[in-house]
């Protein structure tokens, strides 16, 4: 992650390291990691940001129902991140459509 900069790592109890909370720290990034059990010294986390992560994964699953993403076809990153944005637009545009009841949602 060198010269990447960010405000918080969002992660599961997987990532409960002492020396990546560490580093964290040190590069002045907030570590919303729920500690593990016999794990002490670290405040906890905050639960409204924790709840992002949740949204993160719904909808990378998703996005990969969609085989052409699950199986990266495309060669190019640049392709690549055009698929997935134009998949994201799609399920977007879906969601919205059918919960205000848009022409999408009626079929």
């Amino acid at each position: 992650m060198a010269g990447i900069h960010c405000l918080a790592l969002i992660g599961d109890k997987g990532f409960d390291a002492g020396w990546l909370r560490e580093r964290l720290r040190a590069n002045d990034t907030e570590a919303v990691i729920p500690l593990r059990e016999g794990t002490s010294g670290y405040t906890e986390h905050d639960r409204e940001k924790y709840k992002w992560r949740h949204l993160v994964e719904n909808f990378f699953c998703s996005i990969k129902a969609f085989r052409r993403i699950a199986t990266r076809y495309e060669k190019t990153d640049k392709c690549f991140a055009a698929i997935v944005n134009l998949v994201a637009s799609g399920n977007y545009s879906r969601r919205v459509g059918w919960s205000r009841g848009g022409c999408l949602g009626r079929g």
